[in-house]
């Protein structure tokens, strides 16, 4: 018997050499692994059946529509093993367009013990991508297609997607490439950029990968350097994180700095939480400094500004995102271009999950944007 990580390399070198060839001949059963693989809205649907597919492919014997093992019976099996044992080290080795994390804990399909056929409602957004699912894994089930040949497919469009977003990334920085030059963006012109693309759906990652860009340019001025940004979806209890960026003094270890961000208001709640994390780090904490994208309100700013002799000498403060960063390229005027070039670098290297292939292509098309209008004015 295969292992099943030998049986997803199987999967994958049968597709990766011609993609343009589909392994499934019914075009209605590879048209809606298409739609799974494809669909922007929910990446978990994608996770489900790959897993799936792969604990029948390892064990013949199971029922595809099974993947929890509190069903009881020979033939139902653990998804989420598979998911997180297998399809993880799987997607990550080959950058596949999928979550970064288990579809199973999603709140369609955590806390289930029921057969996953086509009449059950998971109750998970959209509808119609789970109702495909439940439609390919009975079609499995039925025996009209191959599960071998369900995984292969599955493969097939997701390499697909990943080479399409990875030209389409490549055409935006060729696009750039040909309209930069001259002189540089302004500082105002930077910012607005910026502010542009905060104001884009979706865009709660950023305000993290502005702080951690802003102190990656201009560390060798600071002295100070910003740890390894934790994940987007990992919480500070998991972590051990005072903050969202946190930042040292360079060839030093402690904390010296944390910044927590927020697209809504800071509360008053919000700083009694960081005190009491405060409290419980060991860290030779200096300054707690909350980053907004929303209105401050100034009884919160007076709250914050009141702590000082609490902390034992830890500053809080609320501050605005725009404003931070405009003072920061005004500050480190030179430094602008090398802000925005890590910037950039922060967004395109962030997971879809994080930052979406929409938002980075945002950001590239206002950039160009930008610089294009540039040069109209030097004319």
């Amino acid at each position: 018997m295969s292992t099943p990580a030998a049986i997803l390399d199987l999967a994958f070198e049968r597709v990766v050499s011609d993609l343009t060839q589909p392994v499934i001949d019914d075009i209605a059963i590879s048209s809606s692994v298409e739609f799974v693989c494809r669909n922007p809205q929910n990446r978990a649907g994608v996770r489900l059946l790959l897993a799936c597919c792969l604990a029948k492919s390892h064990k013949p014997n199971l029922d595809i529509r099974k993947p929890y093992t509190e069903i009881g019976g020979l033939d139902c099996y653990s998804g989420r093993t598979y998911d997180e044992a297998y399809i993880t080290s799987f997607i990550n080795k080959h950058e596949l367009p999928c979550n970064p994390t288990t579809a199973f804990l999603t709140p369609a399909l955590r806390n289930r013990n029921i057969f996953l056929t086509p009449q059950v409602n998971l109750v998970g957004k959209p509808p119609i991508l789970y109702k495909t699912v439940l439609s390919l894994l009975d079609d499995v089930y039925s025996g009209r297609v191959l599960v071998e040949d369900m995984l292969a497919e599955t493969i097939r469009y997701l390499l697909i997607v990943k080479n399409e977003k990875r030209q389409r990334i490549a055409s935006l920085l060729a696009d750039l490439r040909t309209v930069e030059g001259g002189i540089p963006l302004s500082t105002e012109a930077i910012v607005k950029l910026i502010e542009q693309h905060l104001n884009c759906r979706n865009s709660s990652r950023l305000p993290v990968l502005i702080v951690a860009a802003a102190y990656q340019a201009a560390s060798a001025y600071l002295g100070q350097s910003h740890l390894a940004l934790a994940s987007h979806n990992a919480a500070d209890e998991q972590t051990g994180a005072l903050g969202d960026v946190e930042i040292i003094l360079l060839n030093e270890e402690n904390v010296i700095t944390s910044y927590e961000m927020k697209m809504k208001k800071v509360t008053v709640d919000d700083i009694n939480r960081a005190i009491q994390k405060i409290r419980n780090s060991r860290q030779n904490l200096d300054n707690y400094i909350f980053i907004t994208t929303d209105l401050i309100d100034q009884s919160v700013q007076e709250y914050a500004s009141g702590i000082y002799e609490q902390t034992g000498g830890i500053e809080i403060v609320v501050l605005d995102c725009i404003s931070f960063i405009r003072h920061f390229l005004h500050l480190f005027h030179r430094l602008r271009m090398v802000f925005l070039e890590t910037y950039q670098q922060l967004v395109l290297d962030e997971s879809d999950s994080a930052v979406s292939q929409p938002l980075k292509e945002a950001f590239l098309a206002l950039r160009q944007a930008a610089e294009s209008s540039k040069e109209e004015l030097e004319e």
